[in-house]
């Protein structure tokens, strides 16, 4: 099978997990829009539930599909957002931000009762940090909020290169949001905790693609099959081994 027919097999799990009437936060990337298209077909076939998507490109898609949409000041709190991550390690901590969405899927997913990750086996990974941490920034003093992410980076432990996140024709990328990205190749992540709390301390950062204690399940699609992974169980392992 292919990578994409992996993250598809994820999707079909995932759309196992919805049932009539639910609200649902309707995740960015290649892999949540294979489940969006497959609630498409549920809503054709007379399913109903009501949706709010993270992005313009998911909006756009699911307007396509006839899902209903709304948003979180219609509807504050959400039963399940179904997303895909960049990367997702063993406790299910991720990075996501790779579609340039991260702020409004974090909005989404903290809004939302329970968060699905559904993500091919390539993604997985034992320590977080070799794809390149996303971080929203506002445009005013760019260059002052890269310095300080570097230092209090440093301090957490992590160090390498900051680069502007850059469009298709070469210009820098701006968000649904009307911020920029930078791109934080640390190479690995060891304490992402640490790093998190560290990336509140710079005033010009709007929000970054950690999300940690978020994600409460995860299907993983792979050679081997489907896995679910399920973070309170993963938790209960933990205490249990020490």
């Amino acid at each position: 099978m292919s990578a994409d027919a992996w993250k598809r097999a994820a999707a079909e799990k995932a759309i196992e997990y919805i049932t009539p009437g639910m609200k649902l936060g309707l995740g960015t990337g290649s892999t949540a829009a294979h489940f969006v298209d497959l609630l498409g077909q549920k809503v054709a076939d007379g399913m109903t539930v009501v949706g709010v998507p993270t992005s313009e490109a998911t909006k756009n898609q699911a307007e396509a599909l006839s899902i209903p949409l709304a948003t979180l000041d219609d509807i504050p709190f959400l039963d399940l957002t179904v997303d895909g991550a960049d990367e997702l390690d063993d406790r299910l901590r991720l990075i996501k931000g790779g579609g340039g969405a991260l702020l409004r899927e974090k909005i989404v997913a903290t809004s939302s009762d329970r968060m699905l990750v559904i993500s091919d086996f390539s993604k997985r990974v034992e320590t977080l940090g070799s794809f390149p941490l996303p971080v929203e920034v506002i445009q005013f003093g760019l260059r002052a909020t890269l310095q300080l992410i570097e230092v209090l980076s440093s301090d957490a432990g992590c160090e390498g290169d900051i680069a502007v996140r850059k469009s298709r024709e070469g210009k820098p990328f701006i968000t649904d949001n009307g911020n920029m990205i930078l791109d934080c190749s640390f190479g690995r992540i060891d304490d992402p905790e640490a790093l998190d709390e560290a990336l509140k301390y710079v005033p010009g950062v709007v929000e970054h693609g950690l999300f940690l204690g978020i994600a409460d399940h995860a299907i993983i699609s792979g050679p081997d099959g489907v896995v679910v992974l399920d973070a309170e169980q993963i938790e209960i392992a933990a205490a249990e081994e020490h």
